[in-house]
């Protein structure tokens, strides 16, 4: 398991005063108001301040009091240590533990690995990639599919694709 995880993306400036905009990559927004330090490139950074601006957060961290400052965190990930996440309910999984799961029917065929996970409103979907042929397979993470997941030894068990594919 990783010991950090994404919890957003910056995305760009926000005024003269070096705040920065936030795309949320967490199912919880309202995390951030909560939010007392963040790491960035491996570095712990307190966070001064947070605002909501339509599907943004605005952010004041330390260390960041210009514009250009602020420009040279664009497109930088925030991180939290893994103690500090949410409790997750039973079945929930972070997106972070799920990367590199290796993929397999039940009778034991390997499909591939996890490569990303795709958001799509009503469900995720396990993008995953083979490694000889490099083919690749779309997963709709759904109970009725997904049989079993077990993080610890990176492994996720699925019906086999021919059965819920037709």
């Amino acid at each position: 398991m990783e010991d950090f995880i994404i919890i957003g993306q910056i995305s760009k400036t926000h005024g003269i005063k070096g705040e920065v905009k936030v795309l949320p990559l967490t199912a919880d927004v309202n995390r951030f108001k909560k939010l007392k330090t963040v790491f960035i490139d491996d570095i712990e950074k307190r966070v001064l301040g947070c605002k909501f601006q339509s599907k943004r957060i605005v952010l004041k961290i330390e260390g960041i009091d210009t514009i250009e400052e602020a420009e040279k965190y664009k497109n930088k990930y925030l991180y939290i240590q893994r103690e500090d996440a949410i409790k997750l309910s039973e079945g929930e999984f972070y997106v972070a533990d799920i990367i590199d799961c290796s993929v397999y029917e039940e009778n034991g065929k390997e499909l591939g690995k996890v490569y990303d996970v795709i958001e799509t409103g009503s469900n995720d979907v396990y993008w995953i990639k083979e490694g000889k042929d490099k083919k690749e397979l779309l997963i709709p993470a759904l109970k009725t599919i997904v049989q079993k997941i077990d993080i610890e030894n990176k492994k996720i068990i699925i019906k086999p694709v021919k059965e819920w594919m037709e």
